[in-house]
């Protein structure tokens, strides 16, 4: 089963200003949830918050934080932040 991965607007906006390889990298992790958002491997450290509409799940990449929930066969990417400061 694959998986479709949409970025919230205020995501792709926090990835404009980062360095060519930390955009590369994160937009690489992101795209690695295509094949399964719910499973931690190399390179995607993932994690299972508690939500209240939905299961929110945390991909960590480095000192990045891309916060998400799975909807049928979309991924929804909602919350992008550096290390310590979201949550």
């Amino acid at each position: 089963m694959g998986y479709e991965v949409k970025l919230h607007p205020k995501v792709a906006k926090f990835l404009d200003p980062l360095s060519d390889n930390e955009r590369n990298r994160c937009i690489f992790a992101l795209d690695e949830l295509k094949t399964n958002p719910f499973k931690s491997r190399s390179g995607a450290d993932i994690k299972k918050l508690s939500g209240k509409l939905h299961d929110l799940y945390r991909l960590r990449i480095g000192d990045y934080r891309f916060e998400y929930f799975v909807e049928e066969n979309i991924v929804w990417i909602v919350k992008a932040f550096r290390r310590g400061k979201g949550y």
